[in-house]
């Protein structure tokens, strides 16, 4: 095979073309706009908005609810994961299918039903309530809800490298004497830390903007369960655009930051990996 053949598919041009034509529609664009609107603010008006107290207290609540679902999806996905590849059991289909239920799912239909398990008469909400645990109009809620819209990057993304890897891994280990947890922690997690690492911080990054499954359980309290998302959604019916882009820009760096260093990691795991 020629050098040209490994470096270009037929069509290379047409398929690049196109690639780039709707990355600049549906990506670029949108944030250029969102450059727009923040270009009318001074940097005091911009410093202003986001370091408001009432924002402030809104960035603290997303980014504790999101801390709370992103780890809680790390262990149980990552569960989930293993159970749907290792094991063979009846229903595994229809328990793999139901993985990606809350992307299908309207996310303000998860809120209120949320919202009615969890509430003092609702099917979970009552036996919580006799632990004197409320879930409904707190943050606790809030971290309910991201982590029911959320779990699914964590499975689908562990889950192909667990078929990959295979349990002939863990054989080989078991028979060299060693035991499950140890098989687990030296053989298995290394593999699975930077797939698991990058399904966490897409679940933190899609919970930071979750908005239609949040706002019928956390009951929007200002400076209790008031998240950043909705303080967007007020700021916009108030036709305060620039307030608006400025906390939205927040959590959009927050958010590429994150993603960013994922990838940054998971390339060094990866050529680590190839020079052994």
């Amino acid at each position: 095979m020629n050098r040209s053949g490994k470096r270009f598919l037929p069509g290379f041009g047409l398929t690049l073309g196109s690639s780039l034509f709707y990355t600049c529609l549906i990506l670029l664009l949108p944030m250029s706009a969102l450059v727009v609107q923040l270009s009318d603010m001074t940097w005091q008006q911009y410093w202003a908005v986001i370091s408001y107290p009432q924002v402030v207290a809104a960035y603290k609540v997303t980014l504790l609810s999101a801390l709370v679902a992103s780890l809680f999806n790390a262990v149980f996905g990552m569960l989930l994961a293993w159970i749907l590849t290792r094991y063979r059991f009846p229903g595994r289909l229809f328990l793999d299918g139901l993985v990606d239920l809350p992307f299908a799912l309207p996310t303000a239909v998860a809120g209120l039903t949320l919202a009615t398990l969890f509430a003092t008469s609702g099917w979970y909400g009552q036996y919580l309530h006799q632990f004197d645990i409320k879930v409904v109009n707190t943050w606790l809620g809030i971290a309910v809800a991201m982590a029911f819209t959320s779990i699914p990057f964590v499975v689908r993304t562990v889950q192909p490298v667990l078929e990959e890897l295979g349990p002939e891994y863990e054989e080989a280990a078991q028979t060299l004497g060693a035991s499950r947890w140890q098989t687990f922690r030296r053989v298995v997690l290394p593999e699975l830390s930077p797939a698991l690492l990058a399904g966490t911080v897409l679940s933190f990054t899609r919970s930071l903007g979750e908005f239609g499954a949040i706002i019928f359980i956390a009951g929007n309290i200002a400076w209790q369960t008031e998240v950043v998302s909705l303080m967007i959604f007020s700021q916009l019916q108030q036709f305060d655009y620039p307030a608006a882009s400025a906390v939205a820009s927040v959590i959009l760096a927050v958010s590429l930051l994150l993603l960013f260093s994922v990838n940054l990691v998971q390339s060094r795991f990866g050529k680590r990996l190839g020079g052994k």
